[in-house]
């Protein structure tokens, strides 16, 4: 199957006075359609920087795309005009953004939200649009939709919200949908109605959605490959079965150790120690070396390249196997 969306080399840097700071720093990455895509890591390792870079929304004051590819059914949409880029922008590749109230305009129904994006791309009279309108919040499940689009986003609660927000990523039929932590400010009922209904509406339409989230647990629940990222590259990449079972780089073995479990009591929940180190261009060290307690010379001195196989890959000097001769636990955390 071909891909229909190929992220080649993609860097994008903040500039905070001197300082050059690689937010993303050479991420690869192939979305296929009718796929779930999870891109997981901490705050700050580049995640939301790599969907706003693909759909043009960096900050130009404080930030710039440096280089790479992002090939769209055989196109490159960085090297397309404004005015070009924005007819697929909305219509085939559409995002779903993290805090809904903020995304919604307070001072406009929702009815009149969904239906100014349907006319932007699509040439149908407003009546069209609104029975088209109605029609998509019953898809995403909201009740009573007719009542539901004469209202305000402050009417709604944040879980309705969000299904209004997918519904307006929907509007257009799109190939690719982005949804960039979704599920954050939802309480867990909510968050698992939302997840459930990303899944629905992939095998229904078959599109290819990628998914930003910190939550292992959302990725573990929807996805099919998974990327990890730190320090603005991807450190790990594989399916999501495959990497849960096996993880091979330090951090995502980290990740995991972290995350709560019913098996197990514990008075003290695992946590990787230090903090994610400020970078900045170049960066010729392993980027998680400083957190890492069996980092070698080596780790210091040049960045890994990406090692593995069948898909599974990770950047890290060390296998699974030399990992366990060193007698290592999660994160790299000596035992």
């Amino acid at each position: 199957m071909e891909a229909i969306l190929k992220i080649k080399g993609l860097k994008s840097y903040y500039y905070s006075g001197q300082n050059v700071i690689p937010a993303v720093d050479g991420v690869d990455l192939d979305i296929y359609p009718g796929e779930i895509v999870g891109i997981v890591g901490e705050s700050g390792c580049g995640k939301s920087t790599v969907v706003r870079s693909l759909m043009g929304l960096l900050d130009p004051v404080s930030s710039k795309r440096e280089g790479g590819q992002a090939i769209y059914l055989g196109k490159d949409l960085f090297q397309m005009k404004e005015k070009e880029l924005c007819r697929i922008r909305g219509k085939e590749i559409s995002m779903i953004f993290q805090n809904p109230l903020s995304a919604l305009d307070p001072v406009y129904t929702i009815g009149d939200q969904i239906v100014e994006i349907i006319r932007i791309h699509e040439k149908i009279s407003k009546k069209e649009a609104y029975e088209k309108a109605v029609f998509l919040l019953k898809q995403v499940k909201i009740p009573s939709p007719e009542v539901r689009i004469q209202q305000y986003p402050h009417e709604l609660s944040g879980g309705m919200q969000q299904r209004v927000m997918i519904a307006i990523a929907l509007a257009c039929n799109p190939k690719v949908l982005i949804a960039d932590e979704p599920t954050t400010a939802l309480d867990v009922t909510i968050q698992d109605q939302i997840l459930s209904l990303l899944k629905e509406l992939r095998d229904q339409l078959g599109i290819a959605v990628i998914l930003i989230t910190h939550n292992m647990g959302v990725v573990a629940a929807v996805c099919d490959r998974m990327l990890v990222m730190y320090g603005g590259a991807v450190v790990e990449e594989g399916k999501c079965t495959e990497l849960f079972e096996n993880p091979c780089h330090p951090y995502t073995r980290g990740l995991l150790a972290a995350i709560p479990s019913i098996k197990e009591r514990k008075e003290k929940l695992y946590t990787i120690p230090g903090q994610v180190p400020k970078m900045k261009v170049p960066v010729q060290y392993c980027r998680f070396c400083s957190r890492c307690s069996y980092a070698q010379e080596v780790c210091h001195e040049k960045e890994p390249g990406m090692q593995g196989e069948n898909g599974h890959l990770y950047k890290c000097f060390y296998t699974p196997q030399q990992q366990e001769k060193e007698k290592c636990g999660p994160g790299g955390v000596a035992l």
